[in-house]
């Protein structure tokens, strides 16, 4: 099936090319394919999701290089390249995050683990004259660190990332944003920032935990999000005990960290950080009642 009909001759009107995109997404198996169709569509005519759903049910007329432009879009989507880098854009609580090859796609339930390390920085009591510190450890797009600084604007954050393209991404996002009271900083997570060593009030980290053994099963992630994002070693652990022993030596005492692990390792996350000293180790559902981060008091 191909998006543009050139048989009837019949000029293109956006509803036409919502239903012959949405079928072909549908028969590529992107899971959502209706709901891609409309941002894909407003992405090439600037339109919201909103507008869109209003020039479908209006029928209203298409241009020839639109109609083109969408039908592009589509067949990379229909591929299985992510939305998100077709688009450019990623979507992250109230932020609007520049993303593509190179950096990991943020996900809607990281949102629910940004979630924690906000109420934890939020609860900080800091000394006079003094501000609630935060570091993201990983930070990828810098999607936990800028809704930190952005969601708790007396607080100072710090990323840290050690992935070059990341980086890029991420500052560029930085600026974007305009987080004054945030910074990001290029070092390996394991010697980043000895001149903060007991003086944190929260680390939080989304990072990669899929043991190298699994592989996923989407398309969009297998092909596209970067390998250094995804793959914790053996038992997807790897990089989780380097955060636990940074944030050890990073954390005030009664500081709080927040790991984001895969929704089986909740009991591997509460043994591995028990064993390393945390106290009140807990793991917390998200919306879909799956486990979903893992916290710890220093």
């Amino acid at each position: 099936m191909t998006l543009i009909d050139t048989a009837t001759g019949a000029p293109a009107t956006v509803r036409s090319i919502f239903e012959r995109s949405s079928a072909i997404l549908r028969a590529s198996g992107v899971t959502d394919p209706e709901v891609d169709a409309e941002l894909l569509i407003g992405h090439v005519l600037g339109a919201s999701r909103g507008r869109v759903q209003s020039l479908v049910v209006t029928d209203a007329a298409l241009g020839a290089e639109d109609t083109v432009a969408i039908a592009e879009a589509v067949e990379r989507r229909a591929a299985r390249e992510p939305l998100q880098h077709i688009t450019g854009v990623a979507w992250f609580r109230s932020l609007e995050l520049a993303v593509g090859p190179g950096v990991f796609v943020p996900r809607p339930e990281t949102e629910f683990v940004a979630q924690l390390a906000i109420d934890a920085l939020r609860a900080v009591v800091p000394a006079e004259g003094a501000h609630p510190l935060a570091v993201d450890l990983g930070t990828g797009s810098g999607a936990i660190a800028l809704s930190l600084a952005t969601e708790v604007p007396h607080a100072e954050v710090v990323a840290v990332e050690n992935s070059t393209a990341a980086f890029v991404w991420a500052k560029q996002n930085l600026r974007s944003v305009g987080a004054e009271n945030a910074r990001i900083v290029f070092i390996d997570l394991v010697d980043a920032l000895p001149e903060l060593d007991g003086t944190v009030d929260v680390v939080a980290s989304n990072p990669p935990y899929i043991p190298v053994g699994a592989i996923p099963r989407d398309p969009e992630v297998r092909l596209h999000d970067p390998e250094h994002a995804l793959y914790g070693g053996v038992d997807g652990l790897d990089v989780v005990r380097d955060v636990s022993a940074t944030a050890k030596r990073l954390l005030r005492p009664g500081g709080s960290l927040v790991i984001e692990h895969g929704d089986l390792q909740g009991a591997e996350m509460r043994a591995l950080l028990s064993g390393d000293g945390w106290r009140a180790v807990a793991t917390h559902r998200d919306l879909t009642g799956r486990d979903r981060a893992t916290t710890g008091i220093r």
